[in-house]
């Protein structure tokens, strides 16, 4: 059985952002849900950083794994996947926020921008209006409770210190020259992601998957689930077609 890696992105873990793959997947694949530093069951951090985020998956990265990334969680696959590449037998991302993949686009460059104001003049000091805002930048149809519940108050605070994902230089040589098939997932919903992973297909030679409808979290289309497990079963078709070349 293929053992899928799934890795969450901001303010939610990964129980919560990968709660249809576990339902719907997990007679087809052995799942593996990481909870990032920072989310509960996890202790509060100081700081997120994504190259130290990209350092402890590849500790957690088994040979033949099939990685999956949604957005900050997809910024740390892409740059875990360059590191490990031997390992991999797929690479999945959704909506990563690594703008300068799409440096020169004008809605990319204007998605960083306007992150990089938030962080720096947003409401730092209250979880609660910080999050609200980050879901509205993003494009996520999320629409917390309020007063936000424990879990998610922690995952506001932890975006909070999120080190910011345009920074991210992604290693998109190495990558291309990596053996393992890439899927780029996207929503049709915000046109600075759309940018970003376009030039992720283009550049990586990836796969591309749209799957409009559901805002920044096309996860929860209700095709997402039968397009992956169909791309991770052809990636590990293909390792074994490379493995009987050898």
């Amino acid at each position: 059985m293929e053992r899928v890696v799934l890795v969450h992105g901001s303010v939610t873990g990964g129980r919560p952002t990968w709660t249809g793959q576990r339902a719907g997947l997990r007679h087809r694949f052995r799942l593996v849900v990481l909870e990032r530093p920072g989310f509960p069951p996890n202790p509060p951090v100081a700081r997120v950083d994504f190259e130290e985020h990209a350092q402890l998956l590849c500790e957690q990265v088994r040979y033949g794994d099939h990685l999956v990334g949604h957005s900050y969680g997809g910024v740390v696959c892409l740059l875990a996947a360059a590191l490990v590449g031997d390992r991999l037998r797929s690479l999945t991302v959704l909506e990563p926020p690594c703008t300068r993949v799409a440096l020169g686009h004008p809605d990319a460059d204007r998605f960083a921008e306007h992150g990089r104001r938030w962080w720096a003049e947003g409401p730092t000091d209250d979880p609660e209006a910080f999050v609200r805002g980050f879901l509205r930048y993003v494009g996520s149809d999320f629409d917390p409770p309020s007063p936000l519940s424990p879990e998610l108050e922690q995952g506001a605070r932890t975006l909070i210190v999120e080190r910011g994902p345009w920074e991210a230089e992604i290693p998109l040589d190495v990558l291309a020259e990596a053996p393992f098939p890439k899927l780029v997932v996207s929503g049709a919903h915000h046109t600075a992601f759309d940018a970003i992973c376009d030039g992720l297909v283009d550049r990586l030679g990836a796969e591309r998957l749209v799957l409009p409808g559901y805002g920044h979290n096309p996860q929860l289309h209700p095709e997402f689930n039968d397009a992956l497990a169909s791309f991770v079963e052809r990636a590990a078709l293909h390792h074994a077609g490379s493995d009987r070349r050898v």
